[in-house]
């Protein structure tokens, strides 16, 4: 990487999985997260963390990133459709201030529902729900900053992400019912530490304006996701019940989850990042990722 530091805004998992490979290349990390946070082992001591409210402008103070590049990796407030908090970074950056480079970690979920069709970055977004319209927004917002100052900005369109410690293992153990798969619509996912190496390979590789989708790249049901766990957890499979009473049953949010669909197209992203998938299919991530008791 170029950059003389690193600068990771919302520093959770997938901040700390970065910060670990960026450490591996000699390259010096800050990260900003909103609470005190425990460090991982893996980055115990090689890490700067700063605290910074990003829903408050009134005291949001950010480190100089003059020269560095940035992995902003905060969510959307709830909520609306204009994400509020990368109005408030953009808004906070002294003048003059300009960081080498920027990823933003977007959704898939700004194509909105697409049925069977294939999805690659061409295809116009066109997210209906507020999740969606407030990725969406943050996007724009990054790219307009970014060509009105000459900062390049990278967009990551990630798929649900799984992993150690990101299995949905408590639905399970309630027993919650899932959409019969007939009627369930198709979702893509990305191992946790695949999307680190995309994360770092954007950092290094992408170009302004670059948008790549982020996925391993195989296509299924929500359904077919959730017996995969069950079936490697040696448990009974999750009950399946029609549309309606899943509309009636279910959060709305899990509902968009089960009805949404898209297949999404990963190839921009190994070719032009030069990605080698660690886990290329759901059932090598999830091995590792599963409780063993």
């Amino acid at each position: 990487m170029e950059c003389k530091n690193l600068i990771i805004i919302g520093c959770g998992d997938t901040g700390f999985r970065v910060a670990r490979l960026a450490l591996d290349r000699g390259v010096p990390v800050t990260a900003v997260s909103r609470g005190e946070k425990s460090f991982p082992e893996s980055v115990k001591g090689g890490v700067t963390l700063l605290t910074a409210n990003l829903d408050d402008p009134e005291t949001l103070r950010l480190p100089d990133v003059s020269g560095c590049a940035v992995l902003y990796s905060a969510p959307p407030p709830g909520g609306g459709i204009i994400d509020t908090r990368v109005k408030n970074f953009l808004a906070a950056l002294e003048p003059g201030a300009a960081p080498c480079k920027i990823v933003y970690l977007s959704a898939t979920s700004v194509y909105g529902s697409c049925g069977d069709e294939l999805v690659d970055e061409t295809r116009p977004p066109g997210a209906l729900n507020h999740t969606g319209r407030r990725r969406l927004d943050a996007e724009q917002q990054f790219l307009a900053w970014g060509a009105a100052r000459g900062v390049p900005v990278v967009i990551l369109r990630i798929s649900g992400i799984y992993g150690p410690g990101r299995v949905p293992l408590q639905r399970i153990y309630d027993r919650e019912p899932l959409l019969n798969e007939a009627e369930a619509g198709y979702t893509n996912r990305i191992h946790a530490d695949d999307l680190a190496q995309v994360c770092l390979a954007a950092l290094e590789r992408g170009e302004a304006g670059d948008i790549f989708n982020v996925s391993d790249g195989e296509t299924s049901r929500m359904t077919d996701y959730f017996n995969a766990i069950t079936d490697l957890l040696q448990l009974p499979r999750l009950p399946q019940v029609s549309l309606a009473e899943a509309r009636q049953a279910m959060s709305p949010l899990m509902f968009g989850y089960m009805t949404d669909s898209r297949r999404i197209d990963n190839r921009k992203m190994l070719e032009k990042l030069g990605i080698k998938l660690r886990y290329p299919t759901l059932r090598e991530g999830l091995k590792g990722s599963l409780p063993t008791e």
